[in-house]
């Protein structure tokens, strides 16, 4: 009898050690918008822009991903993300960014002691990436640990009940983005692109056949932003009365005019801030020479998603 509460009792604390071991993950959003929560893969709800928080509870082993595909990233693909990545059998955290478009600023910061090299914040925001890996760490697997804290970019926390802070745009904004091509509904052999390369006020907009050229090159922000052709002074142009059917043009940028305020949304529609109309896809044609026009934002239109 003696020996089988013994065992109950031992089998008892084993359980509720079990219970005790494992990590928490505050997630905030500083973002000017809400985003889309990811992990591993799998959405996980919505957080509201400028402070939104939740909390996750893993295993202490637990390895993944913690991202959001906010502002033309990806979040099934995991493509054109910021990553917080962990392994948890080490104890390491890192981060993996896509240097050509980086959606959001991510920063990672362990709720414990820095000493030593171990349990230091880690941030990349606004372009700077030299504390993030630019593809996935460690195909063949991770380094063992050792004595030393790991060579950065690479970083460990070591002990149990280490939790994290996860922040989104720590820097309250979205990067700012390079030059990128526009593309219909995810076809990459099509880009939104300013006809015959005439650049100058009232040219079409249309669809052609993605060639490298200055006439495909815009920059696109999040949130409320001009839709800029890159490196001139030109902006996406809806006119000065935008409805359904008006084509798209070019036209001299201007600060808070409103035929050039546009806002990317987390879908992927490119919406003209402040009335009901969308970036579309005139007749869902792919044929070169189809002029882009403005049409009623319509939930699950295909023809007024656009990707990066």
């Amino acid at each position: 009898m003696l020996k089988r509460s013994l065992f109950l009792l031992g089998f008892t604390n084993i359980l509720s050690l079990s219970a005790v071991l494992a990590r928490v993950f505050t997630i905030t959003n500083r973002c000017p918008l809400p985003v889309t929560l990811y992990v591993s893969g799998g959405r996980q709800g919505t957080l509201n822009a400028d402070g939104g928080t939740t909390q996750r509870e893993f295993p202490e082993d637990w390895s993944g991903y913690i991202y959001t595909d906010a502002n033309g990233g990806n979040g099934e693909k995991s493509e054109r993300v910021a990553r917080a990545g962990f392994y948890g059998p080490n104890d390491y955290y890192y981060i993996v960014v896509d240097p050509y478009r980086a959606n959001t600023g991510i920063s990672i910061i362990p709720k414990a002691p820095v000493h030593d090299g171990f349990c230091g914040p880690i941030s990349v925001d606004t372009g700077t990436f030299s504390s993030a890996y630019q593809t996935t760490p460690f195909p063949d697997g991770f380094p063992p640990v050792t004595s030393n804290s790991p060579s950065s970019p690479l970083y460990s926390c070591p002990g149990t009940d280490i939790e994290y802070e996860v922040i989104f745009c720590p820097a309250g904004v979205f990067p700012r983005t390079g030059a990128v091509a526009i593309h219909p509904n995810g076809n990459t052999s099509k880009c939104l692109d300013v006809r015959g390369s005439i650049f100058a006020n009232g040219t079409p907009v249309q669809i052609y056949d993605c060639n490298g050229t200055a006439a495909q090159k815009w920059t696109i922000n999040a949130s409320t932003t001009k839709i800029v052709l890159a490196g001139t002074e030109f902006c996406l142009d809806a006119g000065s009365n935008p409805g359904n059917n008006v084509g798209m043009k070019i036209w001299r940028c201007y600060d808070d005019l409103p035929a050039q305020a546009w806002l990317y949304t987390t879908d992927n529609r490119i919406g003209l801030y402040n009335t009901d109309q969308c970036l579309d896809l005139t007749d869902g044609s792919t044929q070169n020479s189809n002029r882009v026009q403005t049409y009623k934002c319509t939930n699950l239109n295909t023809n007024q998603f656009w990707t990066l």
